[in-house]
């Protein structure tokens, strides 16, 4: 099994930034690639962004739009997402999610393994 560690978030005003992090721990030669998923309130879970470990790059969402910048934190099987210029409707309950690099990335069904989620929280 793989264990995911999520760390950071919190609160922030407009315009404002926040770092999100994942650390994966266990069997984590099974993972291929890191993602990000979030749910806000009353909404659906939606991609954000994966990094591939494959090809060492990451991938985001169109409403990132620049803003959100993932990487891969050096030495370990871990991730970063920074969150800049943060709007309220980015207000969300953050998910890791990794496993091998098979399906669509965008797609939470194609990660086995998630962790518990950190809060992000936007106030105008």
């Amino acid at each position: 099994q793989v264990q995911l560690a999520e760390s950071g978030g919190g609160s922030a005003q407009a315009g404002g930034s926040l770092r999100l992090s994942c650390v994966a721990s266990g069997r984590i030669f099974s993972i291929g690639r890191m993602a990000w998923f979030r749910q806000g309130p009353g909404q659906d879970r939606e991609f954000v962004a994966v990094y591939v470990w494959s090809n060492m790059s990451p991938y985001y969402a169109d409403f990132v739009k620049g803003r959100f910048t993932l990487f891969r934190d050096s030495g370990k099987v871990a991730v970063s997402l920074g969150l800049n210029n943060l709007v309220p409707g980015d207000t969300g309950l953050y998910f890791c999610a990794g496993g091998p690099n098979r399906g669509t990335h965008s797609r939470g069904e194609s990660y086995a393994y998630w962790g518990q989620g950190a809060q992000v929280t936007v106030s105008s």
